[in-house]
């Protein structure tokens, strides 16, 4: 186990990883499938690159190193790296087959025990990755409305209804773009005012990490039933997380089309949509939606064992409680350090820190923090996606070692040579941002 008071300070030896690295980017445009995993969002230099195994909240990269993992495979992993039960799920069915000439039963065991926990659910429909079924939504909501624009706050994937709202939408006809349109979040007048005849659908994310205030939702809820508009949820980060059936349960309201990912399956790829039956159907004759692997069995199998571990360990209550215990206690650390432009921010289920310092860039403050993490044998990236496989033990060690850290950020910050003491390539920024990460709607 790393010891929390390692004085020794040395980073650690990524020879192999470095290696690898140089091989992947000639072949891999950017080096990485997964923007969030990639290099530009780790101190380049003093980070791991290439991680090889790991078992509940633990990892250990291609040259050996350990770490505990407050990223957890950027959300999927609710349970944990190797858990004893999806992996013998996966490894039963994997004897039996994973696709097939016709369908099999876990296509229906798996839609109906979802459609027991999601209050939405009166039908169900499986897909691969969380794109996928964001842009399903927006297929069957313009299908069923008869229009044609789209209202979106949030992260929702990277199909062209989407990314055309960001900078990176080269390639994404004008046409297209015209057709998406933002609100912020917490601003209900920035929806409406973005309301006209030709709205099929608001999706946004229920919570990312800012709580939603002056019943937000509700009132998003009433601004589309008034205007005959399909509100989506997207719940990738909060659904089977924030409760078992999502943000849709923890706030009593039931959209008329749900998406989830990440956390269904425990890792496995599989992503879901949830609705009411009057729009689900018109998958049957009117919209195609239909693949290959959409009912592909070992995933199928991975999330009906990892819903089951979620509803009899009561999991979302335990990423609560544990989420609590190291939110608590790293502001309790930056309240004693005298540190006042970082706070450990967000719902328990997960956490991260707000920074805003006066003059120093966050990406700066960012990169130290991670840096010095890394030292202690801690893989973090800003958040803190918190797993079943967090202990106790474990959470302890991290508030430690936050101390530590931010006893010493302290330090260079006050001498004025914080950037002088990044070992590596600092962390470049994402188009996605926590904060008024939305557009302004245009008019």
């Amino acid at each position: 186990m790393i010891d929390v008071n390692n004085t020794t300070n040395q980073f650690p030896v990524i020879n192999k990883s470095n290696e690898l690295y140089d091989r992947i980017k000639r072949i891999i445009p950017s080096g990485t499938h997964t923007l969030a995993k990639g290099v530009s969002q780790y101190v380049d230099g003093i980070a791991p690159k290439f991680l090889e195994r790991g078992s509940g909240s633990i990892v250990w990269d291609v040259d050996g190193n350990e770490f505990i993992d407050f990223t957890m495979a950027v959300g999927p992993l609710s349970l944990g790296y190797s858990y004893y039960r999806v992996d013998e799920a996966i490894k039963e069915q994997l004897a039996k087959g994973i696709s097939f000439s016709l369908l099999n039963p876990l296509e229906l065991e798996a839609a109906e025990l979802i459609q027991e926990v999601v209050p939405n659910a009166e039908m169900v429909r499986f897909a691969r990755g969380g794109a996928d079924v964001t842009s399903m939504a927006v297929r069957l909501a313009r299908a069923y409305t008869g229009k044609s624009k789209i209202l979106c706050c949030g992260y929702h994937g990277w199909h062209d209804w989407y990314v055309s709202v960001t900078p990176r939408n080269n390639g994404i006809p004008n046409q297209v773009q015209e057709l998406t349109n933002t609100f912020e979040y917490n601003n209900i007048q920035s929806l409406i005012d973005s309301i006209d005849e030709n709205v099929a659908a608001v999706i946004l994310e229920p919570v990312t990490f800012f709580e939603p205030k002056d019943n937000f939702l509700q009132n998003i809820a009433e601004v589309c039933k008034q205007n005959g508009i399909v509100l989506v949820f997207d719940e990738m980060w909060t659904g089977f997380r924030m409760a078992l059936g999502g943000a849709q349960e923890y706030f009593g309201i039931k959209p008329d089309l749900a998406t989830y990912s990440k956390a269904i399956a425990n890792g496995m790829p599989l992503a879901v949509i949830t609705g009411k039956s009057e729009i689900m159907k018109l998958i049957e004759n009117d919209v195609f939606i239909y693949s290959t692997f959409g009912g592909e069995a070992l995933s199928l199998a991975a999330a009906k064992a990892t819903i089951n571990e979620l509803k009899d360990k009561k999991v979302p209550q335990y990423l609560n409680e544990i989420g609590y215990v190291l939110k608590n206690g790293i502001n309790t650390i930056l309240e004693e350090v005298g540190i006042d432009y970082i706070k450990a921010i967000g719902y328990n289920f997960r956490l991260m820190l707000d920074i805003n310092h006066p003059t120093i860039d966050s990406l700066i403050v960012k990169s130290f923090i991670q840096q010095e993490l890394i030292r202690k044998g801690i893989l973090w990236s800003t958040y803190y996606n918190m797993s079943y496989s967090h202990t106790t033990e474990l959470i302890n060690y991290t508030i430690e070692s936050h101390r530590l850290v931010f006893e010493k950020l302290k330090n260079v910050v006050d001498k004025g040579n914080i950037e002088n003491e990044i070992r590596g390539i600092p962390i470049q920024p994402l188009f996605r941002k926590v904060s008024n990460f939305n557009t302004k709607p245009r008019q």
